[in-house]
């Protein structure tokens, strides 16, 4: 018969699982950062002439900005975590449709999915949504939304 590990013994691997949430939340969140800094730099017209070549409102366009800077943020410090993640991934998501979506089915040169770096940071999102932040994170593993 097997009996309940206390909590002492079983402090181990609960550092290890929060550890293992808590490296791909600060990895997407600071590689989808970059992107966001990038576009803060350059500012917003390619992503305006994208949305209104759509039909759609120019305004729009700064989602990118919640999508790519303050999602990020939120993911990476462990605030409202799971909605930051999802953030990430509807983001993503209009950026398959707006951009990529002649690359959809297509493979690189060495045979790769052209799209390796954008479906890393989809699922990456959806799996940190799906897991939320962990005890290392500014609101705790049973933070709201985390």
């Amino acid at each position: 018969m097997m009996f309940p590990l206390t909590h002492e013994e079983d402090w181990p691997m609960q550092a290890s699982a929060d550890l293992g949430r808590l490296v791909p939340r600060v990895a997407l969140g600071v590689l989808v950062l970059l992107h966001g800094i990038a576009k803060l730099i350059h500012g917003p017209g390619f992503i305006v002439g994208l949305v209104t070549g759509a039909g759609l409102p120019s305004f729009l366009a700064y989602g990118v900005y919640v999508g790519e800077v303050v999602a990020p943020v939120l993911v990476i410090i462990g605030l409202w975590t799971r909605a930051g993640a999802l953030v990430i991934a509807a983001n993503m998501l209009v950026a398959f449709a707006l951009v990529h979506l002649g690359q959809l089915f297509s493979l690189n040169a060495q045979g790769g999915w052209e799209l390796e770096l954008q479906g890393m940071f989809l699922f990456t999102a959806i799996a940190v949504a799906l897991l939320g932040a962990g005890r290392f994170s500014v609101a705790g593993a049973n933070g709201r939304w985390n």
